[in-house]
């Protein structure tokens, strides 16, 4: 397609197209397992959506080129194709539908902005997406967590589908994508209501001070280090551990015996923790984001 959108050409809109079938054709099968409408981020020029349509479920597609949309409309009457910002109208778009499947090829230079604002939304329940490899690799906890994967794991299930090659996609890009799906989970391993503070939790713990956890959830609380080891020993965490080197279930863990702290006040200044069965240790409070 010759004609430039007028929100800019290629570059400016990161589109590198998927022409690789075993990519399309293994995305088509993850979206099949799940149910629900699909909604597709990016269409493009239709690599996912004239199969995903095939799958005989309600297919909303949103598109920022408008020449595309035009092409689109006509080429996959199946398809509702809006003409928007995928990251402006996510939110829109994801409360319009009942439990959408999100799907997409995201615009590697909008991945974060987009990822961040799904992980936000509650309608949804799955997710499979195409990104940079680094960036499927690391959401997957694949040679370590990163900070928005550990804040959000409580409530998410991220998995590695494969890494798909750069010279799949159209123009080809320097980097290889990696598929990545993400699932609601059913039980939460995290209160949501205690969400917002449980993210400071996690943001504090991977900005703070200190060699490993024992050091760093010592210098947050104010513990001592013998008294942050057995906080740790109770979450099951190995020592010299990192905050990158936790499972969901280890962050759970902490956020219950750490980041919780049912203090009581045992004098001005002070409050009371208590750590395991039989041990209670005080502290000075401080400012800290999870006090807020």
């Amino acid at each position: 397609m010759s004609h430039r959108s007028r929100h800019g050409g290629r570059h400016e809109l990161g589109q590198n197209f998927l022409v690789h079938r075993p990519t399309i054709d293994r995305i088509v099968t993850l979206v099949a397992s799940t149910a629900g409408p699909i909604l597709e981020i990016g269409a493009g020029d239709g690599a996912l959506t004239r199969p995903l349509t095939g799958l005989g479920r309600s297919v909303t597609a949103i598109e920022i080129d408008e020449h595309r949309v035009r092409m689109l409309r006509r080429r996959v009457p199946r398809a509702t194709v809006v003409q928007g910002d995928a990251v402006t109208e996510l939110t829109a778009l994801t409360r319009s539908l009942d439990r959408p499947v999100v799907v997409g090829n995201l615009p590697y230079h909008l991945t974060t902005p987009i990822l961040r604002r799904l992980l936000t939304e509650r309608r949804w329940q799955h997710a499979v997406l195409l990104t940079q490899w680094e960036v499927a690799r690391k959401r997957a906890g694949v040679g370590g967590s990163t900070m928005l994967t550990a804040q959000t794991t409580p409530w998410f299930v991220f998995e590695l589908h494969g890494r798909v090659p750069a010279h799949g996609f159209r123009p080809v890009p320097s980097v290889d994508g990696g598929l990545l799906s993400i699932t609601r989970r059913g039980s939460p391993l995290v209160d949501p209501a205690h969400r917002r503070r449980y993210e400071a939790f996690v943001r504090a713990l991977f900005t703070g001070r200190g060699r490993g956890l024992e050091s760093i959830v010592a210098t947050w609380t104010g513990w001592s280090r013998s008294t942050a080891r057995r906080a740790l020993d109770r979450a099951r965490i190995r020592s010299g551990s990192l905050p990158r080197d936790l499972d969901p279930h280890q962050w759970a863990q902490l956020w219950e015996v750490v980041g919780t702290r049912p203090d009581k006040v045992a004098e001005p200044g002070r409050s009371r923790i208590r750590v395991d069965g039989g041990t209670t240790v005080e502290r000075r409070r401080r400012c800290r984001p999870n006090d807020q």
